[in-house]
């Protein structure tokens, strides 16, 4: 096993145990300020053994060998542990099922909402320690280059975004969900030759290029032609740093590198007559080229990401306002899962899926980020009103909350049985989508 795996796979441990640990804290703490007897706090599962454990105050707690999740098994409920035998002795005042329904609901919700805080704690030390990153569509004055995929969607090279079904584009990180997150279809506006054109994007064009995963590298920022330093041949013909050429031999280049690298290439040996920019006035130039289709200059990178930086308390709000943010989009994304019509359930992955989106390299920032999300897929798929689920349990004793009758230890039996095969059920399917993608497809 080489060592970018193994950076992986150990950044995955690391931010399962953390988000587990946790979410399982939350339930944990909740029982015991309700006085409910807590037997065991694993990280992991243990069936038939654990890498190690301690007891004490009357918990068993412990490191479990199978990275699927964690637990907390609370005296008097009916839970994963399937413990029929205890739930047939008489109730005692420290069980879960002793206590009034608010208070068995805020354990059910406890690690979720744990989950929502660690994401916020998170991206409040993120803001504040290196601030957010991004790049302004304003910013791309030259448009952007497509993939084929995106020219299947309708875009052309040199479109600059302007709307997204009427949203204005900002950061363009977000234009791929924002385009990706629906089941219908989209309209886009965007600037192309200096004049606003809107064009819709049918459902059924999102959909093929999500399956053909042609959203990896849809667009990226035109490269214009802007001299940073010369040589002494291409000084010696008149061009001098600073200077954006607009043409060659009457080719409008603008914005367009890859077009004018071709056309030199087409005139080794030779000359070739340009327009070049100067201080807002155009000028006219003749160059040589070279052997190797060059007139020896260096091309000027004129982008730069924006940067936001916060204070110590302008980074409590960020924070709040960065994991609603994924929580919202994260949600989206489930809601598409449930929509047959979207197919995204096709997409779901496994453990080898969410390891993948750790680099290989170790980097604190990224680590850290990625942490936050998977700590909002935890807080989002627990919610899930699935039995077996905190979302479940939570929808149950939330059903007795308002009709005042509580469901039969028989029914939560059945119900836990039946989540536990749901849960089962997809966990086959995600791990068995990652093992075609990764090493059949």
């Amino acid at each position: 096993m080489n060592t970018e795996i193994l950076i992986k796979i150990a950044q995955l441990f690391l931010a399962f145990t953390l988000i587990v640990g946790i979410h399982e804290f939350g339930h944990f703490i909740s029982a015991r300020l309700f006085g409910i007897r807590v037997e065991k706090f694993y990280i992991f599962f243990d069936p038939w053994f654990s890498l190690f454990k301690f007891r004490r105050g009357g918990t068993e707690y412990g490191l479990g060998w199978l990275p699927l999740g964690g637990y907390v098994k609370i005296a008097g409920m009916i839970d994963e542990s399937m413990d029929k035998e205890q739930m047939k002795q008489p109730v005692q005042p420290d069980e879960f099922r002793a206590k009034p329904a608010w208070q068995r609901f805020i354990v059910m919700v406890a690690g979720v909402i744990m989950n929502v805080i660690l994401a916020i704690a998170i991206f409040c030390g993120i803001s504040y320690a290196w601030g957010e990153s991004y790049f302004d569509n304003a910013d791309a004055r030259w448009g952007y280059d497509f993939s084929e995929a995106g020219h299947v969607l309708g875009f052309e090279d040199g479109d600059r975004f302007i709307s997204i079904d009427g949203e204005p584009v900002g950061d363009i990180n977000g234009v791929v969900n924002a385009l990706l997150l629906t089941s219908e279809g989209r309209t886009v506006t965007v600037e192309r030759e200096g004049r606003e054109v809107t064009f819709d994007i049918p459902f059924e064009k999102l959909l093929d290029m999500r399956k053909a995963e042609g959203y990896k590298n849809l667009f990226s920022l035109r490269q214009p032609v802007i001299v940073d330093s010369t040589s002494d041949r291409a000084a010696a013909s008149g061009l001098q740093a600073g200077d954006e050429i607009t043409a060659a031999d009457g080719t409008d280049v603008r914005g367009n590198f890859a077009l004018f690298s071709g056309l030199l290439g087409e005139r080794c040996d030779s000359t070739v007559r340009l327009t070049v920019l100067r201080d807002g006035a155009a000028v006219e130039l003749t160059a040589a080229v070279d052997s190797d289709g060059k007139i020896g200059f260096t091309l000027a990178n004129p982008y730069q990401s924006r940067m936001r930086r916060y204070t110590l308390l302008q980074a409590i709000p960020a924070g709040f306002r960065r994991t609603g943010a994924m929580i919202s989009s994260y949600w989206q994304q489930l809601k598409l899962i449930f929509q047959p019509k979207s197919k995204m359930y096709e997409e779901l992955g496994g453990f080898i899926a969410i390891g993948s989106i750790f680099p290989s390299e170790w980097n604190w920032p990224d680590f850290w980020f990625k942490t936050a999300f998977l700590s909002v897929i935890l807080a989002v798929m627990n919610i899930i009103p699935i039995p077996g689920l905190d979302g479940g349990h939570a929808l149950f004793t939330l059903w007795e909350m308002v009709t005042g009758r509580r469901p039969s230890d028989k029914f939560l039996e059945v119900m836990q049985y039946i989540g536990l095969a749901i849960l089962l059920l997809l966990l086959v399917y995600a791990n068995g989508n990652d093992i075609y993608r990764f090493f059949i497809k």
